[in-house]
């Protein structure tokens, strides 16, 4: 996917207004758009787009929320306390309109709406690996490592964190689905992508026109859309059920 740009049939950026909205056929599999670009081509190009900002929002959730998480789990306390009151505030806010707001306030388009999504998202992971990390912590090995003067990093990542690392990789994955709906969600409403960008999220939006005439510039990006969630949910599910049953046998 992340290679789309130099195995897509034609130059997504080329425009051709002799032949606009066309259906299918004359080398375009899938027609082309109201611009005249071959919509194949701007889908495997958007895919970089679409894929780059969710895994960018995922891995920093997954590291920040579970950083956090452990902290607050190991130490109990004032520090969990406060950072789970924190996490319990940021997680009331109404996410998809706090996100409208700032990126349409800022004008800040597709990159804004990463870091935006990546602070809103942190909360879920933090309670996610918190009660995990909170659990293992007062387990009777982290109690013989204590008694043992074993370092604090190296229980929290030797005896911990591959405990709690079925979680963070559900999180991870789930994050990836809901920041990848997201963001096209911004770029269907004009508020993502830079225009003329190929986005998947932008050539739905700009097909809405075209649905008479050729509904293939709708059609599949909300198909890719739809198809890339679905599979990544259900590997998500798979990959956790796996690592947690191997970590409940270990």
């Amino acid at each position: 996917m992340l290679i789309g740009t130099w195995v897509a049939p034609f130059d997504p950026t080329r425009q051709d207004l002799m032949n606009t909205a066309a259906g299918p056929g004359g080398g375009h599999v899938l027609g082309t758009d109201s611009l005249g670009r071959d919509v194949l081509s701007l889908l495997l190009a958007g895919a970089r787009t679409a894929v780059i900002g969710p895994l960018i929002v995922a891995t920093g959730t997954a590291f920040l929320g579970a950083s956090l998480g452990m902290v607050a789990g190991w130490r109990g306390g004032f520090v969990d306390s406060f950072m789970s009151r924190v996490a319990d505030l940021m997680y009331a806010l109404p996410g998809l309109l706090v996100i409208i707001i700032v990126v349409g306030v800022l004008d800040g388009g597709y990159w804004l709406g990463v870091v935006v999504l990546t602070a809103l998202s942190i909360p879920t992971a933090f309670r996610m690996t918190r009660s995990v990390a909170a659990s293992q912590a007062r387990m009777p090995y982290i109690e013989a490592a204590r008694t043992l003067g074993l370092p604090v990093p190296r229980i929290l990542l030797r005896h911990i964190l591959p405990n709690i690392f079925p979680t963070v990789l559900a999180t991870f994955l789930l994050d990836f689905v809901a920041v990848l709906i997201a963001l096209s969600g911004l770029s269907f409403l004009g508020l993502g992508a830079p225009p003329g960008t190929p986005d998947w999220g932008t050539l739905l939006q700009d097909g809405q026109s075209m649905l008479t005439v050729n509904p293939w510039v709708s059609l599949a990006p909300a198909l890719l859309i739809l198809s890339t969630a679905i599979s990544v949910t259900l590997l998500g599910d798979w990959m956790y059920d796996r690592y947690s049953t191997r970590g409940a046998q270990r």
